[in-house]
């Protein structure tokens, strides 16, 4: 009951702050965890006004509180998530035309938990998304699924778990007409397949889509289509090859964050692993990063449970010089000053803190467009 009252909790809070948008999303992902029909329609209804009535968002906002009462009297069973369901032990892939190798690659994958994958382009990403999700084999390793229940076969197997590349299918039809296909295939009935396939249009923002065709489509939208088409099936695990390809910063950050709410839901949680070019989005929302260089990786956390800083590595960008930085930093004797990509680097020795660096840039009335510490980012890996 935690988590479930963590959830609502933080909703209510979204909700009373006015914030309605976020707060409506988050409103969705509690009653997804009651399975309950009835909520479910009663979410589809509300999802209805509001789009009928966009100025009475004081009304709407106790619509939405009531609904979200209404929720945390259900009793959920919170899915326990310390156990790996997914095991990779020294997987390895070869290519001998080209001459590259992934690996070799041990991991294990928790549902509840977001993974970033990033690395330059060749590193061997969606090779390695590719053998997780089973469309290719490895030359050696070995990979183990600790799925709710056992896959009874391939396909089965290819239920649990699900591979988005970047380039989706076309598809024909409506939206709706589409997603409702894809419920009709598990024999849901046709009731409660209309209730189900609104619920997700409306969580996923896809509402106003519904009635459209692929051509009509942005890529952006489209990649909205597919994790709904995925979301029906309810994986186990979801492979994501570059989802934010199409879309701007402001839909990378709401998609993201929507992700990561759906992936620890209170009793059905997914195990994430999504590739992207977009580093900072996607650390702000993983639990690890996973970064590979040359089918090499290594794994940052992101989490509280990071390891302590060894160096400080701060990013500055500046219409500062490096004279003037070596001046500004001259008390903290900084090891380099590396300028790369617009950007200096700055490697600081073990006890430095980022406040000194902040303070410093500060006495010295330092002109900066953008700081960040990324001792703990993957950056530090491309920019070294």
């Amino acid at each position: 009951m935690e988590n479930q009252q963590i959830r609502a909790r933080q909703t209510l809070g979204f909700l009373e702050n006015n914030d309605i948008n976020l707060g409506f999303r988050r409103l969705l992902d509690c009653v997804a965890d009651t399975q309950d029909m009835q909520l479910y329609k009663e979410a589809v209804e509300l999802t209805g006004w509001k789009e009928q009535n966009p100025q009475e968002q004081q009304a709407f906002i106790q619509k939405a509180i009531d609904l979200l009462l209404k929720t945390e009297k259900i009793t959920l069973n919170e899915y326990d998530t310390s156990h790996a369901v997914v095991y990779a032990a020294d997987i390895c892939k070869q290519y001998g035309r080209s001459g590259f190798s992934l690996g070799p690659i041990s991991l294990s994958i928790n549902k509840g938990q977001v993974y970033g994958l990033v690395g330059e382009n060749g590193n061997g990403k969606t090779t390695l998304l590719r053998i997780l999700a089973r469309e290719l084999r490895e030359n050696s390793g070995s990979l183990q699924y600790n799925f709710t229940k056992p896959a009874k076969d391939d396909f089965d197997l290819r239920t649990k778990l699900v591979y988005i590349p970047q380039r989706t299918k076309k598809w024909y039809g409506s939206l709706k007409d589409n997603l409702k296909l894809v419920l009709s295939s598990y024999n849901i009935p046709s009731h409660e397949n209309e209730i189900r396939v609104l619920f997700i249009i409306a969580r996923l923002g896809l509402w106003n889509y519904r009635h459209l065709k692929w051509s009509e489509l942005s890529s952006g939208y489209k990649m909205r289509f597919e994790l709904a088409r995925t979301l029906l099936r309810k994986p186990e695990l979801l492979l994501l090859d570059e989802p934010l390809a199409n879309l701007d910063v402001l839909a990378q950050q709401i998609i993201l964050e929507d992700l990561k709410s759906i992936a620890n839901s209170v009793n059905n949680p997914i195990a994430l692993i999504l590739s992207s070019q977009q580093l900072y989005e996607v650390e702000k929302v993983s639990d690890k990063v996973i970064y590979l260089k040359n089918g090499k990786y290594t794994d940052t956390h992101i989490s509280g449970d990071a390891p302590p800083l060894e160096h400080l590595i701060v990013e500055i960008e500046t219409a500062a010089g490096r004279e003037q930085l070596t001046t500004v930093f001259a008390h903290l004797a900084p090891e380099k000053i590396s300028y790369n990509g617009g950007v200096y680097i700055i490697y600081f020795q073990k006890g430095i803190q980022f406040s000194n660096v902040l303070s410093a840039l500060g006495s010295h009335k330092a002109d900066i467009t953008y700081i960040r510490n990324i001792s703990n980012s993957t950056r530090k890996y491309f920019v070294a």
